[in-house]
């Protein structure tokens, strides 16, 4: 068996993202003990019940006093209330490490916690259109992306250590600043998610229930995101705002210049947009199922509906 890396992880935020690291830190035997905290007490319950977690604590003091990696596992602004909560309770050495969908304002946060501790910036690039507990699931990491964001105190021991915790939960470092992280899932996770909620809307917002009916699998894949927690995306969207403003900005853009197209009857333009993104979609499909090139997208792993 593998040397475990930590005697006390604590995992702030026990919802699918929480809970998932708690059960594949627990299959990778990443540590001897992991104590969970959450404000929802029925989570506690179900965590400590199935074997999650071996401690429910009942405030955030109890759960990183001991523990020499603390994780935040929750929406954005949660996470910066997090970080002024646990920032006195610390113990020096601690490594901090967030699971936030977008970094610049959390790094920012971290880069006030005490010179005695390590803080990484982190997002997982997976998930689930669903959120809660009870969907947590061990595998969930597996050979996704985890984006890392330095702060001012990732000395080459954090980064050993992030990097350590990443790869045993089954998914890739990538490490970028948190302003360019930002900049990119605006552009390849926020946007899609805000064409998704268009889609619905402009599809499905109408009292003719046959669009119902026809919606088939073409409208399944392309809408799926629309169903992610709106609580979520919200918290996403608004601590992302200037990015994902101009990611739309590109997309309206690129719309109008295919209606445009299409109302000009221009075919040869028409083809070339359609062509060139054609192009690029397979080429980033091959890249990241170079197992499968050709399966269908619906025996992928879904792609993080918030990242």
């Amino acid at each position: 068996m593998e040397q475990r890396a930590y005697d006390q992880i604590a995992v702030l935020g026990l919802g699918l993202m929480g809970g998932s690291f708690a059960m594949a830190a627990r299959q990778a035997g990443l540590a001897r003990f992991i104590v969970g905290f959450d404000p929802n007490r029925e989570a506690l319950v179900h965590a400590v019940s199935t074997g999650m977690i071996e401690q429910a604590a009942s405030d955030i003091r109890d759960a990183v006093a001991d523990a020499s990696l603390v994780v935040l596992a929750a929406p954005v602004r949660a996470i910066l209330d997090l970080l002024d909560l646990v920032t006195p309770h610390l113990s020096p050495g601690t490594l901090v490490l967030d699971f936030g969908s977008t970094k610049r304002h959390i790094v920012a946060r971290m880069n006030r916690l005490p010179d005695n501790v390590r803080a990484v910036g982190g997002h997982p690039m997976c998930g689930k259109e669903v959120a809660g507990l009870q969907h947590a699931e061990a595998t969930l990491f597996a050979n996704a992306t985890f984006a890392l964001c330095p702060t001012r105190l990732t000395d080459e021991q954090a980064r050993l250590e992030a990097e350590t915790v990443v790869r045993r939960l089954g998914a890739v470092p990538l490490w970028l600043p948190a302003e360019e992280h930002d900049a990119l899932v605006a552009a390849v996770s926020h946007l899609p998610y805000l064409l998704s909620t268009a889609l619905v809307h402009s599809a499905l917002d109408t009292d003719d229930e046959r669009a119902w009916r026809l919606a088939a699998s073409g409208f399944r894949d392309t809408s799926r995101l629309a169903a992610s927690d709106v609580r979520m995306m919200l918290d996403t969207l608004m601590t992302n705002q200037e990015a994902v403003v101009s990611a739309l900005d590109r997309a309206t853009t690129l719309l109008a210049e295919l209606a445009e197209a299409l109302r000009r009857q221009d075919e040869g333009a028409l083809s070339a947009l359609l062509s060139k993104a054609a192009e690029l979609r397979r080429a980033w499909h091959a890249e990241k199922y170079p197992a499968h090139p050709t399966a269908p997208d619906s025996q992928k792993p879904s792609p993080d509906p918030a990242a």
